[in-house]
């Protein structure tokens, strides 16, 4: 009932978004089908992230509404971001510039290829 996607203005590597197929942005109208899919997907994605990426830490959760800072209002996601200490730096505050250390394709790929060798187990 739910998909996984890349964050293409990712706040760190392997920033990943997990969404629902069926179009809703009250996290309350999911059916708990849906709800316990898009733990179940983000439980693994998690595991993906850590064996491929070694994080210290991460940050998860669903931004709901305008005024909660979701960029796509309509539509509910559930946002998965790896971190590590350090991670953030005075890029952002200096010149509205995020750095990141792997190419998105790169992770991408390094993503893709543990995903389909955990789910080939």
């Amino acid at each position: 009932t739910s998909f996984a996607i890349m964050n293409l203005y990712p706040y760190n590597n392997g920033h990943l978004m997990v969404i629902p197929y069926r179009h809703t942005c009250d996290f309350c109208s999911l059916t708990d089908e849906e709800a316990l899919d898009i733990m179940s997907m983000s439980r693994f994605l998690i595991h993906i992230i850590k064996k491929t990426m070694n994080p210290e830490g991460f940050n998860s959760g669903i931004n709901m509404g305008r005024s909660a800072g979701a960029g796509i209002v309509d539509h509910l996601h559930m946002h998965i971001v790896p971190r590590w200490t350090g991670d953030a730096n005075f890029m952002p505050v200096v010149s509205d510039t995020r750095v990141i250390s792997e190419h998105i394709n790169d992770t991408y790929k390094k993503l893709k290829k543990a995903i389909t060798d955990e789910v080939g187990k």
